[in-house]
């Protein structure tokens, strides 16, 4: 069995140890990535969240002549999921080591990733690289790719138009080119309390709450049946659920609220803007009708989080470059999203390259194979030889 470096576990181990939960801050991990980058002459551009509490990491390792344009981005997300109800058979803030695997919170989803580049850092900078490599990290991907959004605006805004991205979440160490948009809706419906003997004197917000899942139901059965499909994909259709639904306080009450939370995927093809219209009309049109009764009624249709889908040419250079570097080449395409579609949407070809099977990520226990660190470090300096 092939063991990783010393010093990528030791990266690793170091990134596991802080807990980067979405809900709380990832500062120290970022502040001690800038340190680390420091003392190889290389400063950070931190790119904060609105109260300063997370930030985004954006570096870039000049190329031998000092061009820092162009180049490869190489990018992954800071933050994990909970671990709150999970049974684990180890500290999930201490990567341990059983047979060949490595377990731990986030060693498959992404920091092992990350701790083998950072474990590359001498090799990155002390390489005659042709063309610059672009570190770019971010926070709160796993509640919707919030952070990526600032982190590629400012790759935009800085001019650096890097030819290609990888982003390192779970493939296999696959070369994926596609997966779907994600999207994340709540919609909440105001009514009138009453007692339920008397409904007349209320808006049940519960029923009209029901009427929008329901429509939800029917344009989902509509893009199954008559939209576009991918069989590259295990659900070649755009799919959506109501997945949460809050409402009522009693038995013997009408609500006056109910929030319906739902999500759709959509293929790259399909248009995001119109397919959102049709459910924010929806709202619309429901809280019309509630008005008719009460005009102290209304609907609120917000969206909570979305990036879109990646859909990369197989002819880009970054396609042949991933495979040069020794990724494992494949027409399949993921059903969860990543914020590969935000690099892609900026005109930065992407492809989604990384250790570690997506089926151990957020699990308990969760692992990733050695062998696919092992395929990682390969990778990574693969690609510094191609790009020296």
């Amino acid at each position: 069995m092939a063991a990783p470096s010393e010093a990528s576990m030791k990266e690793i181990r170091e990134l596991i140890a802080v807990d980067t939960t979405s809900r709380d801050t990832n500062l120290p991990l970022i502040n001690n990535v800038v340190q680390k980058l420091q003392a190889y002459g290389i400063e950070s551009t931190l790119i904060h969240n609105e109260d300063g509490s997370k930030a985004n990491l954006l570096a870039t390792i000049p190329a031998s002549n000092g061009n820092r344009t162009g180049g490869i981005v190489l990018s992954g997300h800071t933050d994990v999921v909970p671990v709150d109800g999970q049974d684990w058979s180890s500290a999930p803030f201490e990567a341990q080591v059983r047979g060949d695997k490595l377990y731990g919170r986030g060693t498959c989803d992404m920091k092992g990733y990350i701790g083998v580049i950072l474990a590359k850092l001498d090799q990155l900078t002390s390489a005659q690289l042709s063309e610059p490599i672009h570190l770019a990290l971010s926070y709160d991907e796993e509640v919707g790719c919030v952070g990526a959004v600032s982190l590629v605006d400012k790759i935009v805004a800085e001019g650096l138009a890097p030819r290609g991205c990888f982003v390192g979440e779970p493939s296999s160490m696959r070369a994926i080119r596609g997966h779907k948009s994600m999207n994340v809706f709540r919609v909440q419906f105001n009514g009138v309390a009453a007692h339920s003997s008397l409904p007349s004197e209320g808006v049940n917000a519960i029923s009209y709450a029901l009427r929008f899942a329901n429509f939800v139901e029917e344009v989902s059965a509509e893009l199954r049946t008559r939209g576009p499909k991918d069989d590259a994909f295990i659900e070649p259709t755009t799919t959506m659920n109501v997945n949460k639904f809050d409402a009522g306080i009693a038995v013997n009450t009408i609500p006056s609220q109910a929030v319906v939370f739902f999500e759709y995927r959509s293929l790259a093809e399909v248009d995001r803007e119109e397919l959102t219209s049709r459910f924010r009309d929806e709202a619309k049109k429901l809280e019309a009708q509630m008005r008719e009764k009460n005009p102290s009624c209304s609907v609120t249709f917000a969206q909570q989080a979305g990036a879109p889908g990646l859909d990369t040419d197989p002819s880009e250079d970054i396609v042949a470059l991933a495979a040069a570097c020794g990724a494992i080449a494949t027409d399949e395409k993921m059903t969860y999203g990543t914020e590969a579609g935000l690099f892609s949407s900026a005109g930065i070809p992407t492809v989604v390259c990384g250790p570690g099977d997506i089926a151990q990520a957020h699990a308990p226990d969760e692992y990733v194979l050695l062998d696919q660190l092992v395929e990682c470090e390969n990778f990574i300096d693969s690609l510094i030889a191609q790009l020296s």
